[in-house]
Protein backbone atom coordinates (compact mmCIF):
# COMPACT_ATOMS: atom_id res chain seq x y z
CA UNK A 1 0.00 0.00 0.00
CA UNK A 2 1.12 3.89 -0.80
CA UNK A 3 0.19 5.17 2.88
CA UNK A 4 2.21 3.84 5.96
CA UNK A 5 0.90 3.39 9.38
CA UNK A 6 1.88 5.76 11.99
CA UNK A 7 4.05 3.16 13.75
CA UNK A 8 6.07 2.54 11.01
CA UNK A 9 6.53 6.28 9.81
CA UNK A 10 7.21 7.44 13.02
CA UNK A 11 9.57 4.90 13.24
CA UNK A 12 11.02 6.05 10.07
CA UNK A 13 11.42 9.60 11.49
CA UNK A 14 13.94 7.93 14.15
CA UNK A 15 16.18 6.03 11.28
CA UNK A 16 15.74 9.71 9.86
CA UNK A 17 17.54 11.31 12.82
CA UNK A 18 19.69 8.40 13.49
CA UNK A 19 21.31 8.70 9.54
CA UNK A 20 21.66 12.46 10.28
CA UNK A 21 24.07 11.78 13.07
CA UNK A 22 26.21 10.14 11.44
CA UNK A 23 26.57 11.83 7.67
CA UNK A 24 29.89 13.09 7.23
CA UNK A 25 30.83 16.75 7.80
CA UNK A 26 30.91 17.38 3.87
CA UNK A 27 27.64 15.37 3.31
CA UNK A 28 25.69 17.33 5.96
CA UNK A 29 27.20 20.48 4.81
CA UNK A 30 26.68 20.11 0.88
CA UNK A 31 23.01 18.95 1.61
CA UNK A 32 22.05 21.64 3.75
CA UNK A 33 23.73 24.37 1.68
CA UNK A 34 21.65 22.82 -1.23
CA UNK A 35 18.30 23.40 1.02
CA UNK A 36 19.16 26.54 1.48
CA UNK A 37 19.47 27.64 -1.77
CA UNK A 38 16.44 25.70 -3.08
CA UNK A 39 14.13 27.28 -0.56
CA UNK A 40 15.83 30.75 -1.05
CA UNK A 41 14.92 30.69 -4.77
CA UNK A 42 11.08 29.34 -3.91
CA UNK A 43 10.71 32.37 -1.96
CA UNK A 44 12.08 34.41 -4.07
CA UNK A 45 9.61 33.17 -6.61
CA UNK A 46 7.14 33.62 -4.24
CA UNK A 47 7.53 37.52 -3.23
CA UNK A 48 8.00 38.02 -7.09
CA UNK A 49 4.70 36.17 -8.04
CA UNK A 50 2.83 38.20 -4.91
CA UNK A 51 4.60 41.17 -6.13
CA UNK A 52 3.20 40.94 -10.38
CA UNK A 53 -0.39 39.67 -9.17
CA UNK A 54 -0.89 41.67 -5.94
CA UNK A 55 -2.64 38.22 -4.32
CA UNK A 56 -0.47 36.64 -0.98
CA UNK A 57 -2.91 33.36 -1.77
CA UNK A 58 -0.89 32.79 -5.16
CA UNK A 59 2.23 33.27 -3.83
CA UNK A 60 1.50 30.69 -1.32
CA UNK A 61 0.41 28.32 -3.29
CA UNK A 62 3.36 28.17 -5.38
CA UNK A 63 6.03 28.60 -2.73
CA UNK A 64 5.79 25.04 -1.62
CA UNK A 65 7.37 23.83 -4.84
CA UNK A 66 10.73 24.26 -3.18
CA UNK A 67 9.86 22.56 -0.31
CA UNK A 68 9.04 19.47 -2.01
CA UNK A 69 11.65 19.53 -4.48
CA UNK A 70 14.58 19.81 -1.47
CA UNK A 71 12.56 17.03 0.32
CA UNK A 72 12.26 14.58 -2.87
CA UNK A 73 16.14 15.63 -3.16
CA UNK A 74 16.99 14.44 0.91
CA UNK A 75 18.51 17.60 1.56
CA UNK A 76 18.26 19.46 4.96
CA UNK A 77 16.77 22.00 6.51
CA UNK A 78 17.45 22.76 10.01
CA UNK A 79 13.76 22.46 10.74
CA UNK A 80 13.35 19.49 9.76
CA UNK A 81 16.03 18.90 11.93
CA UNK A 82 15.00 20.29 14.90
CA UNK A 83 12.38 17.49 14.53
CA UNK A 84 13.82 14.54 13.56
CA UNK A 85 17.39 14.22 15.31
CA UNK A 86 16.60 14.21 18.60
CA UNK A 87 13.94 11.29 18.53
CA UNK A 88 17.01 8.93 17.68
CA UNK A 89 19.02 10.35 20.93
CA UNK A 90 15.73 9.97 23.16
CA UNK A 91 15.75 6.39 21.61
CA UNK A 92 18.82 6.09 22.47
CA UNK A 93 20.19 4.67 19.24
CA UNK A 94 23.72 3.45 19.56
CA UNK A 95 26.68 6.23 19.61
CA UNK A 96 23.36 9.24 18.99
CA UNK A 97 24.33 11.76 21.91
CA UNK A 98 23.13 15.13 22.34
CA UNK A 99 27.27 16.29 21.65
CA UNK A 100 26.58 14.56 17.78
CA UNK A 101 23.41 15.97 17.74
CA UNK A 102 24.69 19.69 18.60
CA UNK A 103 27.33 19.31 15.60
CA UNK A 104 24.27 18.31 13.32
CA UNK A 105 22.49 21.00 14.06
CA UNK A 106 25.26 23.33 14.01
CA UNK A 107 26.61 22.32 10.56
CA UNK A 108 22.91 22.73 9.26
CA UNK A 109 22.52 25.95 10.08
CA UNK A 110 26.00 27.27 8.42
CA UNK A 111 24.90 25.15 5.34
CA UNK A 112 21.20 26.48 5.03
CA UNK A 113 22.99 30.23 5.77
CA UNK A 114 25.54 28.95 3.17
CA UNK A 115 22.94 28.28 0.63
CA UNK A 116 20.37 31.31 1.24
CA UNK A 117 23.38 33.74 1.30
CA UNK A 118 24.55 32.62 -2.16
CA UNK A 119 20.62 32.87 -3.46
CA UNK A 120 20.62 36.20 -1.70
CA UNK A 121 23.36 37.54 -4.18
CA UNK A 122 21.91 36.27 -6.85
CA UNK A 123 19.03 37.41 -6.61
CA UNK A 124 19.97 41.01 -5.70
CA UNK A 125 22.58 40.90 -8.51
CA UNK A 126 19.92 40.07 -11.28
CA UNK A 127 17.41 42.63 -10.20
CA UNK A 128 20.11 45.50 -10.11
CA UNK A 129 21.87 44.35 -13.62
CA UNK A 130 24.74 43.79 -11.21
CA UNK A 131 23.68 46.62 -8.92
CA UNK A 132 23.55 49.44 -11.71
CA UNK A 133 19.57 50.05 -10.76
CA UNK A 134 17.52 49.98 -7.82
CA UNK A 135 15.67 47.00 -8.24
CA UNK A 136 11.87 48.24 -8.87
CA UNK A 137 9.04 46.76 -7.41
CA UNK A 138 9.98 43.25 -5.83
CA UNK A 139 13.21 44.98 -4.32
CA UNK A 140 11.25 47.50 -2.73
CA UNK A 141 8.56 45.01 -1.43
CA UNK A 142 11.37 42.73 -0.12
CA UNK A 143 12.94 46.14 1.69
CA UNK A 144 9.27 46.55 3.35
CA UNK A 145 8.91 43.06 4.52
CA UNK A 146 12.66 43.17 5.87
CA UNK A 147 11.91 46.31 7.76
CA UNK A 148 8.76 45.73 9.21
CA UNK A 149 9.94 41.97 10.36
CA UNK A 150 12.14 43.27 12.61
CA UNK A 151 11.91 47.28 13.28
CA UNK A 152 8.22 46.40 13.67
CA UNK A 153 8.81 43.75 16.41
CA UNK A 154 10.71 46.20 18.06
CA UNK A 155 8.65 48.53 18.32
CA UNK A 156 6.68 46.66 20.56
CA UNK A 157 9.02 45.10 23.07
CA UNK A 158 9.32 42.04 24.45
CA UNK A 159 5.54 41.16 23.03
CA UNK A 160 7.11 41.78 19.69
CA UNK A 161 9.95 39.39 20.55
CA UNK A 162 7.41 36.95 22.28
CA UNK A 163 5.46 37.10 19.19
CA UNK A 164 8.63 36.00 17.00
CA UNK A 165 8.71 33.09 18.93
CA UNK A 166 5.54 31.99 18.83
CA UNK A 167 5.02 32.45 14.68
CA UNK A 168 8.54 30.33 14.79
CA UNK A 169 6.65 28.01 16.88
CA UNK A 170 3.32 27.44 14.17
CA UNK A 171 6.15 27.86 11.44
CA UNK A 172 8.01 24.63 12.14
CA UNK A 173 4.55 22.78 13.72
CA UNK A 174 3.53 22.71 9.90
CA UNK A 175 7.14 22.46 8.14
CA UNK A 176 7.74 19.53 10.53
CA UNK A 177 4.06 18.30 9.47
CA UNK A 178 5.48 18.55 5.74
CA UNK A 179 8.47 16.66 6.86
CA UNK A 180 6.51 13.45 8.01
CA UNK A 181 3.97 14.16 4.95
CA UNK A 182 7.36 12.99 2.96
CA UNK A 183 7.75 10.20 4.68
CA UNK A 184 3.84 8.63 5.50
CA UNK A 185 3.74 6.78 1.66
CA UNK A 186 5.98 5.50 -1.17
CA UNK A 187 4.08 7.30 -3.83
CA UNK A 188 5.86 10.13 -5.42
CA UNK A 189 2.53 11.90 -5.75
CA UNK A 190 1.03 11.39 -2.09
CA UNK A 191 4.22 12.90 -0.77
CA UNK A 192 4.08 15.65 -2.80
CA UNK A 193 0.30 16.16 -1.60
CA UNK A 194 1.15 15.91 2.14
CA UNK A 195 3.96 17.99 1.74
CA UNK A 196 2.33 21.11 -0.02
CA UNK A 197 -1.08 21.35 2.53
CA UNK A 198 1.10 22.14 5.39
CA UNK A 199 3.83 24.45 3.54
CA UNK A 200 0.68 26.57 1.91
CA UNK A 201 -0.51 27.13 4.99
CA UNK A 202 2.64 28.52 7.17
CA UNK A 203 3.80 31.04 4.36
CA UNK A 204 -0.04 32.52 3.88
CA UNK A 205 -0.11 32.92 7.33
CA UNK A 206 3.38 34.99 7.16
CA UNK A 207 4.98 32.18 9.93
CA UNK A 208 8.57 32.56 10.40
CA UNK A 209 10.94 30.20 9.11
CA UNK A 210 14.97 30.46 10.24
CA UNK A 211 15.58 29.45 6.40
CA UNK A 212 13.83 31.67 4.77
CA UNK A 213 14.87 34.67 6.75
CA UNK A 214 17.89 33.87 6.04
CA UNK A 215 17.41 34.79 2.66
CA UNK A 216 15.17 37.30 3.21
CA UNK A 217 16.73 39.14 5.48
CA UNK A 218 20.40 39.26 4.14
CA UNK A 219 18.41 40.44 0.35
CA UNK A 220 16.36 42.92 2.26
CA UNK A 221 19.32 45.03 3.31
CA UNK A 222 21.16 44.55 0.37
CA UNK A 223 18.11 46.32 -1.43
CA UNK A 224 18.26 49.38 0.86
CA UNK A 225 16.03 47.79 3.88
CA UNK A 226 16.74 50.18 6.73
CA UNK A 227 17.13 47.88 9.36
CA UNK A 228 20.94 46.57 10.49
CA UNK A 229 22.19 43.03 11.06
CA UNK A 230 21.77 43.57 14.96
CA UNK A 231 18.55 43.84 14.18
CA UNK A 232 17.48 40.94 12.11
CA UNK A 233 19.51 38.98 14.58
CA UNK A 234 17.72 39.55 17.77
CA UNK A 235 14.08 41.02 16.51
CA UNK A 236 13.81 38.33 13.68
CA UNK A 237 16.59 34.90 13.33
CA UNK A 238 17.13 34.15 17.15
CA UNK A 239 13.86 34.09 18.75
CA UNK A 240 12.45 32.68 15.01
CA UNK A 241 15.08 30.15 15.40
CA UNK A 242 14.32 28.88 19.15
CA UNK A 243 10.52 29.34 18.22
CA UNK A 244 10.89 26.68 15.33
CA UNK A 245 12.88 24.40 17.52
CA UNK A 246 10.52 24.14 20.32
CA UNK A 247 7.67 23.71 17.39
CA UNK A 248 9.05 21.06 15.48
CA UNK A 249 10.02 19.03 18.60
CA UNK A 250 7.28 19.67 21.21
CA UNK A 251 4.24 19.79 18.37
CA UNK A 252 5.33 17.17 16.08
CA UNK A 253 8.49 15.09 17.27
CA UNK A 254 7.82 14.13 20.72
CA UNK A 255 3.98 12.86 20.37
CA UNK A 256 4.39 11.33 17.01
CA UNK A 257 7.44 9.31 18.96
CA UNK A 258 5.51 8.77 22.41
CA UNK A 259 2.43 7.82 20.50
CA UNK A 260 3.28 5.59 18.42
CA UNK A 261 6.57 4.36 18.91
CA UNK A 262 6.71 4.50 23.33
CA UNK A 263 3.28 4.42 23.45
CA UNK A 264 1.20 4.62 26.76
CA UNK A 265 1.25 1.18 28.91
Amino acid sequence: MAYLEPREFVTKMVDAGEQKIFMTTRDTYIRSLMAGAILSLAAFFAIAVITNTGNLLIGAILFPVGFIMLNLMKFDLLTGAFTLVPLAVIDKRPGCTIKKLLRNWWLVFLGNLSGAAIVAFFASFILTYGYQTDGGAIAEKVSWIGESRTLGYQEQGIWGWMTIFIRGMLCNWMVSMGVVGALISTSASSKMAAMWMPIMLFFYMAFEHSVVNMFLFPFAMIMGGDFTLVDYLVWNEIPTVLGNLVGGFLLVGLPLYLTHVKTGK
